[in-house]
């Protein structure tokens, strides 16, 4: 996915710039960036963060950086910040997105004589790409509804000028983007728990389509919010840190209303409810609270040589290191009866390992609950399974596996058919637990507080905006 920080003030930003862009390290693991505007120009360091944590990579270079204003990213695509220098002027750009049509635009760039200096994942930039997008028309306000215009996905982004920072959201608001202020500043970020340590107070979530241009001495609105929006239901299941809030509805209290809704359907008994570290922790407790069944930590995570799961672009080594992190607390396990709450299963192949792990240690039974339904349908609108097959996604695998392929799969979204059955049994089995019980998408619309229209759902049931 990725996360986007940005600050300027009264006063040098540099701290603040430093701290925000690092409370968006859990959004992504491959780069991570900085730009400052100085007064005579910009300032920018990229680091290759696969193998160590973005504060450490980027403390030797704070020396260097001083100005009132500055953004910040980390990047699961590319290398971020670039600067561009165009007829608007020079500027620095940072994005998140997932252009889905990049192959499109990139050919109607090149015919247009016009060429990339940057690379991105498999590629042309989305950054470099969205910037020429802007640069087509006549004002930065103009530039980046161009982009909302001409691109299919997803992007949000903070463009820095030698005047202020425009923060731009997302067509559809699929990723989130919220503003904060304090005395002498304003800060823009993809996450509002990055506010929190460094004394910003949550001002305003910015909405679809929103542009707002943020200057030391206030913010101007340059362009409204769209009425549709359809933000990404996994910021609250998965990638959203505990502590920050979208649209108001705080992570860590959405996860315990998940975990609740997942035990009112459980009829199974079992001796306590455990949390596959760190994303199915919150969905546990809320769960035990519910069921009135302990909660106790069967696993552990083991960070101080594992800190990035998954780091490696190859998947068996990225199963490897999770698996490598998670070490089973066998005392509690044997004999007893265990259910685990996860945020998802995705492909199933870790949770396979897990299962066969928790077994050899004795467990008489394994309940899997994960916090979200079935995953049938690859994400189209940001990075999240983006480089899995259909086949990798475990209901669709079971899908083709019943004999079905592409065929009635909205029953098979839907909870209580046959279809729907046949298929969480043959994920089951694969498994090798003893029962297995998803969310319900009622239930996580419910946990979520907001209207169906207003959530992106594409992955469970095929439906979505573009």
């Amino acid at each position: 996915m990725g996360g986007i920080f940005g600050t300027i003030s009264r006063t040098d930003c540099v701290n603040d710039l430093y701290y925000g862009t690092d409370y968006n390290s859990h959004l992504g693991t491959r780069r991570g960036g900085m730009a400052v505007y100085t007064g005579d120009g910009f300032t920018k360091a990229i680091h290759n963060i696969e193998n160590s944590y973005f504060r450490t990579k980027f403390e030797p270079d704070l020396p260097l950086f001083k100005g009132n204003s500055g953004i910040g990213v980390i990047s699961d695509t590319e290398s971020q910040p670039i600067i561009i220098r165009s007829h608007l002027g020079e500027f620095a750009i940072v994005t998140v997105s997932k252009i889905k049509n990049i192959e499109e635009l990139t050919a109607r760039a090149l015919k247009r004589h016009q060429h990339f200096s940057e690379t991105g994942t498999g590629g042309t930039s989305p950054t470099e790409l969205v910037a020429m997008i802007i640069n087509e028309e006549e004002s930065f306000e103009k530039g980046i509804e161009n982009v909302y215009e001409k691109i299919q996905g997803s992007c949000t982004m903070l463009l820095l000028t030698n005047k202020g920072i425009y923060a731009a959201r997302d067509k559809l608001g699929r990723t989130p983007i919220v503003l904060g202020k304090k005395e002498g500043a304003f800060a823009v970020s993809s996450e509002s728990s990055s506010f929190d340590n460094i004394d910003v107070e949550i001002d305003k979530y910015i909405g679809p389509g929103e542009i707002l241009f943020i200057t030391a001495d206030g913010v101007e609105q340059r362009r409204k919010p769209n009425e549709k929006m359809q933000i990404c239901a996994f910021l609250w299941v998965y990638y959203g840190y505990p502590s920050s809030c979208y649209e108001g509805v705080n992570v860590e209290s959405c996860r315990y209303r998940c975990g609740a809704a997942l035990a009112r359907r459980d009829t199974s008994e079992a001796d306590f409810v455990s949390g596959i570290p760190d994303s199915g922790i919150a969905h546990a407790i809320g769960y035990s609270n519910e069921k009135k069944i302990p909660y106790k930590r069967a696993y552990v995570k083991y960070t101080p040589t594992w800190p990035r799961s998954f780091m490696p672009q190859n998947q068996e080594m990225r199963d490897l290191v999770a698996r490598m992190k998670l070490i089973p607390v066998k005392e509690l396990i044997k004999g007893n009866r265990i259910v685990f709450c996860d945020d998802s299963i995705v492909r199933g192949t870790q949770f396979k390992d897990n299962v066969k792990t928790l077994f050899d240690c004795g467990a008489t039974e394994i309940h899997i609950r994960p916090a979200c339904p079935t995953l049938i349908y690859p994400c189209e609108f940001l990075n999240f399974s983006t480089s899995r097959t259909t086949l990798d996604l475990a209901g669709r695998l079971a899908i083709h596996q019943l004999g079905e392929g592409e065929v009635h799969l909205e029953e098979y979204a839907t909870p209580g058919t046959d279809r729907y059955v046949a298929m969480i049994e043959m994920i089951r089995k694969r498994l090798g637990v003893t029962t297995l019980q998803y969310q319900h998408l009622t239930d996580l619309l419910d946990a979520i507080g907001l209207p169906k229209e207003q959530v992106c759902t594409h992955c469970w049931d095929g439906s979505s905006w573009f």
